[in-house]
């Protein structure tokens, strides 16, 4: 007999949530079922307006759930403290230096600013932004200002980091630099990383499984495991195997 599978961090079975609205109940999931396991890059895709986000707010406890279950596994990590959101948008706080940005949840979570201070300058050289402490935000760039966001929400050394789109709003280069970027810290980090996204090539590229759900009322319809040698590099894009994941997935997105 084989080995026995590690334990997930996270799951969730037939999770449900329908919104009250002028016009009566609105399913936005029908019945979502998946695992995450520690130190796994995974990612989900699907139509717009599928229930990505909502999900992904369920799991970041900024929704209730409406049916199903949502279990985390406390002996490894408590879902109150271990758990880091990076947003659409960077949401960096204009009147703050970027040092004291990052330093924001160790506020929230009533830990101790002076420790965490070198571990901000640390988490800043990490994302490439080595000098800028002392900047604010409207002096950075927009790939900047998510480089900023992902050094906070690691700043408390959560356990699962959930992305919501992080890179939607960037140019094609920028975005690309900011996939090699987050490959990078995630490889470096051993974080367990979430991460939504409309791209599926950006999703293969990043991840070790690819979630698809379904339209509105969203269930998950595939799962795609990505055996793409690590560390990745822009030049596996051009892999026949790249091609063969992509394309699957893909082919799951068109018959939704």
């Amino acid at each position: 007999m084989g080995e026995p599978r590690e334990k997930p961090l996270l799951s969730i079975k037939n999770l449900k949530k329908t919104y009250q609205t002028h016009e009566g109940e609105l399913e936005a999931l029908g019945s979502v079922s998946f695992d995450i396991y520690p130190r796994e890059f995974v990612s989900i895709v699907g139509p717009s307006g599928c229930g990505k986000t909502t999900l992904l707010k369920i799991i970041a406890g900024l929704l209730e759930k409406t049916g199903g279950e949502l279990h985390v596994d406390r002996d490894q990590f408590d879902p109150s403290r271990e758990v880091g959101f990076v947003f659409q948008k960077s949401l960096l706080l204009h009147w703050r230096k970027v040092l004291d940005n990052v330093l924001l949840p160790i506020e929230i979570l009533r830990m101790d600013r002076g420790r965490y201070r070198d571990r901000a300058r640390e988490l800043l050289e990490l994302v490439g932004l080595r000098g800028f402490e002392n900047s604010y935000p409207n002096e950075l760039s927009g790939g900047m200002q998510q480089r900023v966001a992902i050094a906070r929400a690691l700043i408390h050394d959560p356990k699962l980091i959930l992305m919501d789109e992080p890179f939607g709003a960037l140019d094609a280069l920028t975005r690309e630099r900011m996939n090699l970027e987050l490959h990078r810290i995630w490889t470096e980090s051993g974080k367990t990383i979430l991460f939504i996204t409309h791209g599926i090539a950006e999703a293969v590229f990043l991840s070790n499984r690819v979630i698809v759900l379904s339209a509105r009322p969203s269930r998950m319809v595939a799962t795609e495991d990505i055996d793409l040698p690590l560390p990745r590099t822009l030049e596996v894009r051009a892999s026949p195997e790249f091609g063969r994941h992509s394309l699957r997935i893909y082919k799951e997105l068109e018959i939704q």
